[in-house]
């Protein structure tokens, strides 16, 4: 992670890091385009808690089927609470969601929303989980994607973008904190979906940082030099000697210097540069033009020759 320290001499988290741009950066790229699922194009907690039971260790494929044939038969927590848990259950084990004490508990929910809350479902984190069944997490993705209340979501993929980014340490308390310094405040709906959305489509365990248009390639570490092991990618993916590889060395040599020469650049990106040899002039100009193309850097030809810079 990028860092300085504090006046106590303690790291601090983003301290060479433009938050603004990377939140920025962030939800445009989301915005501009995201897979679709029911469940984001709506702000009902009741039809967000199902999809959050039913996504726990189930891929999403299976869950959007599931998720919409439960809605249409229990469309409200009333519906729910007032069906036969037999029922439920069974619905649970006909569609393969997993543990069934998860429709139990789902069902009890939506009794405790209608008996013990008057049909209104609690907005807050901790108030979500007096709920049975709802934990730290689910409570905090209700009510982040229903009020827009929530706290940073920390998950899986959410702890791969952190680690791999701004080399955040592999700790549950560390990985909090730099979820919620990040997220922007009062913005966790579009913010906790954006993060995962880029942990879920672009720095999947093998990552796709040019075909998905990473946004924070310009910041990431990882991208920066090669290495996308994380805490669930134990064993690094191929990728030494990659033009990938070479695109993230030009961004994180260009972090240091407002400008570079052509040649200069090349001469720090890799040890065989030669102008006119195989990796010279013309393959790195390839390269240069491709990161110009994805509004990384700059490219500005001048008298005495071309130079490259980070895009302002």
């Amino acid at each position: 992670m990028s860092e300085g320290t504090d006046a106590a001499g303690e790291p601090e988290p983003f301290a060479d890091v433009d938050r603004e741009a990377v939140r920025t950066a962030l939800i445009e790229w989301y915005e501009a385009d995201h897979r679709e699922f029911p469940w984001r194009e709506t702000d009902d907690p009741y039809a967000i808690l199902v999809s959050e039971v039913m996504s726990q260790q189930t891929q999403l494929g299976r869950v959007e089927e599931a998720w919409a044939k439960f809605i249409e038969r229990w469309p409200t927590t009333a519906e729910l609470a007032a069906a036969d848990r037999s029922a439920v259950v069974g619905f649970w084990t006909d569609h393969s969601l997993g543990y069934n004490n998860r429709a139990k508990y789902l069902h009890e929910a939506a009794r405790q929303v209608e008996e013990e809350f008057g049909g209104e479902f609690p907005r807050s984190p901790d108030g979500l989980q007096e709920l049975m069944g709802v934990g730290p997490y689910t409570g905090n993705a209700v009510a982040s994607f229903a009020f827009d209340n929530g706290d940073a979501v920390v998950d899986t993929n959410v702890k791969r973008v952190l680690y791999r980014a701004f080399s955040v340490p592999d700790d549950d308390a560390a990985f909090e904190d730099a979820a919620s310094e990040l997220m922007p405040e009062g913005e966790s709906r579009v913010w906790n979906n954006a993060i995962m959305e880029l942990g879920g489509v672009a720095c999947t365990q093998t990552p796709r940082c040019e075909e998905s248009g990473c946004p924070w390639r310009r910041w990431c570490d990882a991208y920066a030099t090669g290495d996308f092991t994380a805490p669930d990618v134990p064993t690094q993916p191929a990728f030494e000697g990659s033009r990938r590889q070479f695109r993230g060395r030009v961004l994180s040599t260009l972090r240091e210097y407002d400008d570079l020469p052509i040649d200069d650049l090349g001469h720090r990106i890799r040890i065989d540069y030669a102008p006119e040899g195989e990796y010279g002039k013309e393959w790195l100009q390839g390269i240069l033009a491709d990161l110009s193309e994805d509004e990384l850097i700059e490219i500005e030809n001048r008298e005495g020759g071309t130079v490259a810079r980070l895009r302002r």
